[in-house]
């Protein structure tokens, strides 16, 4: 009877220790595509050009975001093909997609982001002293509020620092890192752990381009500000 009893305490034991093994795996984002519509607070010619389907990433405590991408990200017939650019087709101030926000969260710059929805346009780095090892790549979108972004026409670049202002409350505006499909996986959408020279989260999906190709966004994880 004892030799029966220390049995089944081992036994126990070992479900539990495999029960939390298993909890301490569990990735901390998920992602899924769903038919989620976008939300009214877009305006209309914003919903119009948005795939009907949402990318929705989950925590472990809950929801963190849901992103509509463009049914077709405008292109440029000049591409920047120049060094750090991966997504050179892509017309600067184009609408890449637009995000519903559902907890607070950084950028990256490290500026903190308040729940809401925003759109997300794409624009290249400056190469100058300010950006100088911030990303090893150029590409990026940056945040606007949904209120303030009232067109799928491509937005000059001057108007859309000004509007992501909005966005960060700073005197920066909300920088989100794009990044190549080198690491990739080859079922998308995937999130995808990048531990380089900082600790960062990538959501990879299929960009709606003349020719689709992965891209990656950053949206846990920071840069290196100075």
């Amino acid at each position: 009877m004892v030799a029966k009893m220390s049995y089944l305490r081992i036994l126990l034991v070992l479900l539990l220790a495999s029960a939390l093994l298993g909890i301490a795996a569990a990735p901390p984002y998920q992602v899924e595509s769903s038919a989620v519509p976008a939300p009214d607070s877009l305006a209309a010619p914003i919903r119009a050009v948005l795939s009907p389907n949402a990318l929705s990433v989950t925590t472990t405590t809950g929801p963190l975001c849901e992103i509509w991408l463009s049914k077709a990200i405008q292109e440029t017939a000049t591409p920047d093909t120049e060094l750090a650019v991966n997504f050179g087709q892509i017309t600067q101030g184009a609408l890449v997609d637009a995000m519903k926000l559902d907890a607070a969260n950084m950028d990256y710059r490290s500026q903190r982001i308040q729940p809401g929805v925003y759109t997300m346009r794409y624009l290249l780095a400056p190469v100058d002293g300010d950006h100088q090892g911030v990303s090893d790549y150029r590409d990026s979108v940056l945040l606007v509020p949904a209120a303030l972004d009232t067109s799928a026409a491509v937005m000059p670049t001057a108007d859309l620092m000004k509007l992501s202002l909005k966005a960060s409350g700073t005197g920066h505006p909300s920088v989100w890192s794009l990044v190549p499909a080198d690491h990739s996986p080859a079922s998308l959408p995937a999130i995808v752990h990048q531990q380089e020279s900082t600790d960062q989260w990538v959501l990879f999906f299929e960009a709606p381009l003349a020719k689709p190709l992965p891209m990656g966004l950053v949206f846990i994880g920071h840069g290196q500000i100075s």
